[in-house]
């Protein structure tokens, strides 16, 4: 086991294409790490460059103590585990996984304890004698990890293992990587696009966009603290609600006007957020998560914490009620939230004033409990003290200094 840590790590390609651009990131001994992102983020590349499966054009790379920018990816002590399982077809599960050691000539004795031991970590011992082509894609991918487990690597490397798999597996399978990465207690990145993934797997995770880290913090602190703009929309299922709203009133009462609504905000919002004490009466880009809201018929709502509007969608999903709504307010429009628009498929989003009323599309998690339809009017209340606010011009995120609001690049 070992500390992997990147220093002012870039990558550019011959054609002048830059994938990743001063990555600084320190993973202690033992820890689970998650890098997360849209497809070309550039966190697969990252990856590779830890692995020595790309030349590292800026910077440096230590796995341990040693420098391996000139390292061959033979020699570097890592293990990689793929999206492909890259399983020997003709081989049986007993040989997949001992492939790596029978190059190394070991011993048949020492290859066959490694074997069955890392087979009994990941429930295999059943099938050691059969053929990928009768196991399901669980268990090709557990064989796909007892291959790197039986190296006992300094670190493993997985890119995005899971994604071949159907739902109910990949949720299988996170609970396995997990308990086997915290029994074996290898330091371990992982590169994934999926959030929740991310979120229930690492000790912490890194969020990377275009090539740039924008945020590495625990997962919960991810949640609540998000950076920027871009974290905000990209951490969280449903994502956060962004929209335009202005500061008012004063640090005695300070109120947020949305379109034509207004909330009040407590005093504890200004002392976990100074740095809001100077906007008033400017502008701001607020976050409300769609689980900071509820039917106001249900809760205890006093009149400056509720919006009004009409139901356009209900998505009954059991547990809760997705409620999709409207309010006649600004959209934020940022290149953040564009290209988080363009990552999850839809029409980048409308200009920010001029022509038509401006309208901006709003999800809300409501209790089970909850008897709206679509069509009926509805009041939500809104836990005005989880607020997020951002800087509408830099897409920071509003805490005191500048400093504060600064993306952290890295905590290790």
């Amino acid at each position: 086991m070992a500390e992997v840590a990147l220093t002012s790590v870039g990558k550019v390609y011959p054609d002048g294409t830059r994938a990743v651009t001063d990555l600084n990131l320190s993973i202690a001994d033992g820890e689970f790490l998650v890098l997360v992102g849209p497809s070309g983020c550039g966190k697969t590349t990252a990856l590779r460059m830890v692995a020595g499966l790309e030349e590292i054009s800026e910077g440096e790379v230590t796995i341990g103590e040693r420098v391996v920018n000139r390292v061959p990816a033979r020699d570097r002590d890592v293990a990689m585990v793929f999206q492909s399982y890259a399983l020997y077809p003709h081989l049986s599960v007993r040989d997949n996984i001992g492939f790596g050691l029978s190059l190394r000539r070991l011993p048949k004795s020492e290859i066959r304890e490694k074997v069955e031991k890392a087979a009994g970590i990941l429930g295999l011992n059943d099938h050691l004698d059969r053929k990928p082509r009768n196991l399901s894609g669980g268990q090709r991918q557990r064989v796909a990890m007892g291959r790197a487990i039986v190296r006992e690597p300094q670190a493993f490397l997985m890119d995005e293992p899971l994604s071949n798999l159907d739902a109910k597996l990949r949720v299988q399978m996170r609970a396995e990587i997990a308990r086997i990465q915290r029994d074996l207690g290898v330091t371990t990145i992982y590169v994934t696009h999926d959030q929740t993934e991310a979120m229930t797997l690492g000790d912490r995770v890194a969020v990377m966009k275009k090539g740039e880290l924008q945020q590495v913090a625990p997962p919960q602190e991810l949640y609540d603290r998000p950076a920027n703009l871009f974290v905000a929309g990209f951490i969280g299922s449903p994502a956060m609600n962004l929209i335009q709203g202005t500061l008012a009133g004063d640090a005695e009462a300070p109120r947020l006007e949305i379109g034509g609504h207004t909330l009040t905000l407590p005093a504890g919002v200004l002392a976990e957020r100074p740095g809001l004490r100077s906007r008033f009466g400017d502008r701001v880009a607020v976050g409300i998560r769609p689980e900071d809201m509820e039917d106001a018929e249900l809760v205890e709502a006093e009149d400056g914490a509720r919006l009004t509007s009409t139901v356009e969608l209900v998505e009954a999903m059991g547990s809760d009620v997705l409620v999709h709504f409207a309010l006649e307010a600004p959209q934020v429009v940022t290149e953040d939230t564009k290209e988080l628009a363009r990552d999850a498929g839809t029409d980048v989003l409308g200009a920010l004033d001029g022509g038509d009323t401006p309208r901006t599309d709003l999800v809300a998690r409501f209790s089970p409990r909850t008897r709206v339809k679509v069509g009926d009017p509805v009041e939500i209340h809104v836990d005005t003290g989880r607020l997020h606010f951002f800087d509408i011009e830099t897409g920071a995120s509003i805490w005191g200094s500048d400093d504060d609001a600064s993306p952290r690049k890295d905590e290790a």
